[in-house]
């Protein structure tokens, strides 16, 4: 077992692209990790996505042997953290294992929304800061100003902020010496009873459940008989080992440290992220906090393009689900679109990742329906409802208010592009609360219901403001307001994988624009389509899509008038019997595109 006061536990906390895992690379890369023909770029992102996109979506963990300007022998245990907001529950798992964070910042860019978030959250855990400045290499970086920013924004002393170049590796010693000589060591006690965090859960199909873990107080060693307090559950260990970052077994794991364990559990819902782990015949007498489980804030209906490959959706979202526990889904049927599943994400992006996985890897075509977000139904029985979907809201007789979530949102934006932000946070229905300057950015923030932001609000932001405003948002509380559905009928039959919650005084432009754009999306028929928005039994807005005519003429040479008129009054008439029996296909393409009306 290491002495505890040579064991050093942190993470990396920044923006997106500040370059927390450029700078793991090359602390992985000094410490001599991984050999020279073995290293490459992102070393910590293992998923192909991660890589392509150049972010991470799994916190990962390292585990660097040190040896300091002192002589002395460090361990030093470092977690890469996720930047984007989605997956900021990540974050918060990571940093409850540590004692120190390493704050990123771009020399050029300066803070961002986001370096505010995760830094606020590491400050909430009692970490120790370490401010480091990165991308000093670049012709635009003004290491002096992002100084005396982070001084002003986040309240932090970057007087003896370390300045880098994670590219080039320049000054990444110096970033060594900070950790060992900045930042705590663990507390714990390696006599008492074994109690430790159970921080992430993933499966691995040679290895089943692998489980990481901080240890607090004891020790835990393979062999040992395991207990979960919460899910009162016992295993018997079979691995212990630690991150290199490939996988090494060790006989155990002491006080402060960070590893995984594997205990033949079968399925990552067996075991509870935030769970504390004890011994079963010396238990712990009282577990640790824990974190708060995660809530889905955007749910969608994902249905295959062939209604054949509905079990293998299932089996799919089976086997992602193994590896995020975050992604929480159920059957639903569709008059529309079949048989298929209602599912509930973290975020925007966390939906996009999850499709995209699911095409990639489970070679699936999919349709998704609108993302909404959850409102709570009171109806005037005095029951309330949570509705995920649009379509399940019940008859506004029966409803006496309805509540939708709202945020805060923190946005810092250059000053020549705030006015641009203000407006659209106002058609937003946001309600701004602040409004502050440091040098020429501004921080604007907004009360804003969530339902306006999950899905265009991020794009619609970064093309106003050029790409230089960054967004960060948590969640406040539910708020009643004037709600309705925006029903979308075809030849007078509902679609339901259209309908969607809006306010009241953006019914009629958001139905109208809706009606528009699926007349130009629906291939026309052999008679009139009308395309309506309704909200109950009242129609805001139609448009038709005009019939097709067969040219039932063709045959007559010249002839009577009236024997063309006999002809053209029987396709007439065909024209009226097929409007009633008609059934209107609506491509695929049609969903998604008109999802994107409002951005029109």
């Amino acid at each position: 077992m290491t002495d505890l006061s040579r064991i050093r536990n942190f993470s990396i906390v920044a923006h997106i692209d500040h370059g927390k895992s450029t700078l793991a690379d090359r602390l992985i890369q000094a410490c001599g990790a991984v050999e020279a023909r073995e290293m490459q770029e992102q070393m910590l992102d293992s998923m192909d996505i991660e890589r392509e996109r150049g972010i991470t979506i799994k916190a990962q963990t390292v585990r660097l042997d040190y040896k300091a300007k002192d002589g002395k022998d460090y361990v030093l245990n470092l977690m890469d953290t996720p930047g984007h907001v989605d997956f900021a529950y990540e974050v918060s798992r990571s940093l409850a294992a540590c004692e120190g964070s390493i704050l990123v910042v771009d020399a050029s860019q300066g803070v961002e929304a986001q370096t505010l978030a995760n830094v606020y959250q590491a400050l909430d855990v009692g970490h120790e800061i370490v401010p480091v400045l990165n991308k000093i290499d670049l012709p635009a970086a003004d290491p002096e100003r992002i100084k005396k920013q982070i001084e002003d924004v986040i309240g932090l002393d970057a007087s003896d902020a370390v300045p880098i170049s994670a590219k080039t590796g320049l000054n990444i010693d110096l970033v060594l010496e900070a950790l060992v000589t900045r930042l705590p060591p663990p507390k714990g006690d390696g006599a008492a009873p074994l109690k430790a965090l159970l921080v992430d859960a993933w499966y691995d199909l040679y290895l089943g459940v692998v489980l990481l873990i901080r240890v607090k107080d004891g020790r835990i060693a393979r062999g040992m008989k395991i207990r979960m307090m919460n899910a009162a559950t016992t295993y018997d260990v079979e691995r212990v080992g630690v991150f290199t970052p490939k996988l090494k077994d060790v006989g155990e794991l002491g006080a402060g440290e960070i590893g995984f364990v594997t205990a033949g559990i079968k399925a990552v819902a067996d075991v509870a992220i935030g769970d504390t782990i004890t011994e079963e015949k010396r238990r712990a007498s009282e577990p640790l906090a824990g974190f708060k489980p995660s809530l889905p804030v955007v749910w969608c209906g994902l249905f295959p393009v062939d209604p054949a490959q509905f079990e293998h959706l299932r089996e799919s979202l089976g086997k992602l689900r193994l590896n995020d526990a975050s992604f929480v889904y159920e059957p639903e049927s569709s008059a529309a679109l079949g048989f298929g599943f209602r599912c509930g994400f973290l975020g925007l992006l966390h939906l996009e990742i999850v499709q995209e996985r699911l095409s990639r890897e489970f070679d699936l075509d999919l349709i998704a329906t609108a993302p909404s977000v959850v409102y709570n139904v009171y109806l005037t029985d005095g029951t309330v409802m949570d509705m995920h979907n649009p379509a399940d809201m019940p008859d506004a007789v029966r409803i006496d208010h309805i509540e939708e979530p709202r945020i805060k949102a923190t946005i810092l934006v250059p000053d020549e592009y705030l006015g641009a932000i203000l407006k659209l946070c106002q058609d937003r229905r946001g309600i701004q609360q602040n409004l502050t300057y440091v040098g020429n950015r501004a921080m604007v923030v907004y009360d804003l219901p969530l339902n306006e932001v999950v899905f265009d609000f991020y794009d619609r932001l970064k093309s106003v403001s050029r790409g230089y405003a960054s967004f960060d948002y948590q969640m406040t509380d539910y708020r009643e307001d004037d709600l309705v559905r925006l029903s979308i009928l075809v030849n007078a039959e509902p679609v339901d994988a259209l309908a969607i919650i809006v306010h009241r005084t953006q019914a009629e432009s958001r139905g109208r624009a809706l009606c528009v754009k699926l007349k130009e999306l629906i291939p026309r028929q052999l008679f009139q389509i009308p395309v309506q928005a309704a909200i109950g039994g009242k129609i805001v807005a139609r448009e038709t899509i005009s019939a097709l005519r067969k040219d039932v003429l063709a045959k007559c040479y010249g002839g009577d008038i009236t024997r063309k008129r006999k002809l053209l009054d029987k396709q007439k008439e065909g024209k009226k019997r097929m409007r009633q029996f008609g059934q209107v296909e609506i491509p695929q393409s049609a969903f998604l595109a008109a999802l994107k009306a409002r951005d029109d």
